[in-house]
């Protein structure tokens, strides 16, 4: 049964056998006479504008990238509040709140709870300030 199976007429094609003589797309085999794309491996990149400068570099320069900034993970003081105890980059990461690859800065977002000792790369006047009137204390990493 399976052996018998062909596919419907018209949705199959023959190849186009090029280079087989003058008779059957042979001599140049549709690619016309010399250049680039008559070659073998003559390809151009989708990219390439035939040597003129490429948009890239034509189009205006805007911005300023700065090689030496900190990337910081970032966390509220509100934030703080689901931990016990103490806070440093590793129960940071357990909670979920740091990425674990950058380094870490407090804000001084929301309100503390209770007291707290935290380990961090960096913290802003008003974390400091909130931190330490609850009775916690602060550790730059």
């Amino acid at each position: 049964m399976l052996d018998k199976l062909e596919p419907v007429s018209g949705s199959t094609h023959k190849r186009k056998r090029i280079g087989r003589g003058p008779g059957c797309h042979g001599k140049t085999s549709g690619k016309g006479h010399k250049g680039q794309r008559s070659r073998s491996g003559g390809k151009v990149a989708h990219w390439f504008e035939g040597g003129q400068s490429p948009l890239k570099i034509r189009a205006p320069k805007r911005g300023f990238y700065n090689k030496f900034k900190k990337e910081f993970d970032i966390i509220n003081v509100k934030d703080l509040n689901m931990i016990k105890g103490e806070a440093n980059p590793e129960v940071l990461f357990e909670k979920g709140l740091v990425s674990g690859k950058r380094n870490i800065k407090i804000l001084g977002n929301g309100e503390l709870k209770e007291k707290l000792n935290v380990s961090a790369h960096s913290f802003s006047k008003s974390a400091r300030v909130k931190i330490e009137d609850k009775g916690g204390t602060i550790k730059i990493l």
